[in-house]
């Protein structure tokens, strides 16, 4: 008889496993680079919250969770830039509504290396640094002479063009006069930290990236709309209330309104513990939120 109980009890825990993980709910959350760090901690957190429900973050840029939308692979898609109307047409064509969620706001940053001198530069500035047919080649054709940089010339850092920053950054800085295009010769790089980590080691450098990612070894440029207006530097409080010229809202999107654990994941998001969690990230948040611990 003992044996037969000691049978059973092993019986039902080896069949109590699999049903606990079978009734696990597993959300795919994939796209933008510059809000994967955030979509991680978001993850880490909410598993703490609700242990039944893990959301798998991966990046791979805007584009790239966009299309996992369109697709119907994914749940939640993140991006830092708008869903574009072919896309959203594409989407429809496969029986998808997708919805837009802001989560939060960036500051779209453009780095130097700490020893160059420019403090400030104006968007036909940066038009002339990357816009396609403009004439800024080297430092000295703005008037900047930059240490250790040999033969002054620019090394112009950029995204890959399935990025989201990439984008924006295209579409707002560089301006119509180029068409909104880049120059050849961009160094394209696939994620935001490493546009920071090639601008602190190459004096010549410039590039952009999400506030979030600046360190003590860059130095961040302030940036004005027009030549002679006051310039503003890029920060927390600047790209909430948009005054920073290349300030953004982050997004997320859903295949139709969210239901189920993909609302509470969202709401939770944007609840104060989940928008507390993204202004410590070096983001602003989505609404004015008091959060004491930071």
């Amino acid at each position: 008889m003992k044996i037969n109980k000691l049978l059973l009890s092993t019986l039902l825990a080896s069949v109590a496993l699999p049903l606990n993980s079978a009734a696990r709910t597993v959300l795919q959350n994939k796209g933008s680079d510059t809000l994967v760090n955030v979509a991680q901690a978001w993850a880490e957190k909410y598993q703490t919250i609700k242990p039944d429900v893990a959301v798998a973050v991966s990046g791979g840029g805007s584009g790239t969770g966009i299309a996992a939308v369109i697709n119907g692979t994914v749940d939640i898609a993140n991006s830092s830039r708008q869903m574009k109307d072919k896309e959203i047409e594409k989407a429809k064509a496969a029986g998808i509504n997708p919805v837009e969620h802001v989560v939060g706001y960036d500051a779209l940053a453009v780095y130097v290396h700490p020893n160059n001198p420019a403090n400030s530069l104006s968007f036909a500035q940066l038009g002339e640094i990357y816009g396609r047919g403009g004439k800024a080649e080297k430092w000295t054709d703005l008037g900047i002479t930059v240490p250790e940089c040999k033969d002054q010339k620019i090394v112009m850092v950029s995204r890959q063009n399935n990025s989201g920053t990439y984008e924006y950054f295209r579409k707002t800085a560089i301006g119509d006069e180029y068409k909104n295009k880049f120059k050849m010769g961009t160094l394209d790089l696939h994620g935001s930290k490493d546009v920071v980590d090639l601008v602190e080691k190459t004096p010549c450098a410039i590039g952009y990236s999400g506030l979030a990612y600046a360190t003590d070894h860059v130095k961040k440029v302030c940036i004005s709309k027009k030549e002679g207006e006051a310039c503003v530097m890029p920060s927390e409080t600047t790209a909430a209330d948009s005054s920073y010229p290349i300030a953004r809202p982050l997004f997320m999107y859903t295949k139709g309104q969210p239901e189920g654990e993909i609302k509470a994941y969202l709401d939770w998001i944007l609840s104060n513990e989940g928008q507390c969690l993204i202004k410590a990230k070096g983001y602003a948040p989505a609404k004015n939120i008091d959060c004491p611990s930071l």
